[in-house]
């Protein structure tokens, strides 16, 4: 059950990756003095990416916490 730690833990990462590019996107637009209605933009297209990079983080946590259990 090697390959689920590890393939678990890659998928993790991978996600994990994409919430931090989430956080710094936003980030750099407020810094950027943008308008409210511009800001608020970027931020609602940026939701579902996060919750995408969040789901992904949550699968390869449970593919590790599965391949701990079964191995």
């Amino acid at each position: 059950m090697d390959w689920l730690i590890w393939g678990g833990a890659v998928v993790s990462f991978a996600g994990l990756a994409g919430l931090v590019w989430c956080i710094a996107r936003v980030w750099r637009a407020r810094g950027q003095n943008l308008s409210d209605e511009e800001l608020r933009d970027i931020v609602r297209k940026m939701v579902p990416l996060n919750l995408g990079a969040l789901m992904l983080s949550v699968i390869g946590l449970m593919a590790v916490i599965m391949g701990i259990f079964l191995g």
